[in-house]
């Protein structure tokens, strides 16, 4: 067994920037900026939350966490963060432990290269 291998798991994060677009011309640009980093904010809070959740077997409040995240990550663009975080809620409330461990572990993922494509596009004029 001298040859191991490490799996490093990534996720191809995309943005939809029509969302976006859509968004900054509905509102005023300064208030669509702080809608958005305010969105941001929360979806790392709830990040954090459900990971804690997790930990403390608390599946009925992970199933909602999870479930609150869907319509903020799709207000900003976030479409795939969405998805997984649907597929969190929907393992935590199937009580499938395995799978809930992948699907979580893939939302930390995925959100986190969120959240960093959206900072990053803050850069960009939208």
């Amino acid at each position: 067994m001298t040859n191991i291998k490490k799996i490093r798991p990534s996720e191809t994060v995309n943005v939809n920037r029509d969302r976006l677009n859509a968004l900054y011309s509905e509102m005023d640009p300064v208030a669509a900026e702080d809608m958005v980093c305010r969105a941001m904010e929360e979806l790392a809070l709830r990040m954090s939350h459900c990971d804690r959740l997790y930990r403390a077997d608390k599946l009925d409040e992970l199933h909602k966490s999870s479930k609150s995240m869907i319509a903020i990550a799709d207000q900003i663009g976030m479409e795939g963060m969405a998805r997984v975080a649907s597929d969190v809620s929907e393992c935590a409330a199937a009580g499938d432990r395995t799978a809930l461990a992948a699907t979580l572990s893939r939302l930390l993922r995925t959100g986190e290269g969120s959240l960093s494509a959206i900072w990053d596009l803050q850069d960009i004029t939208i």
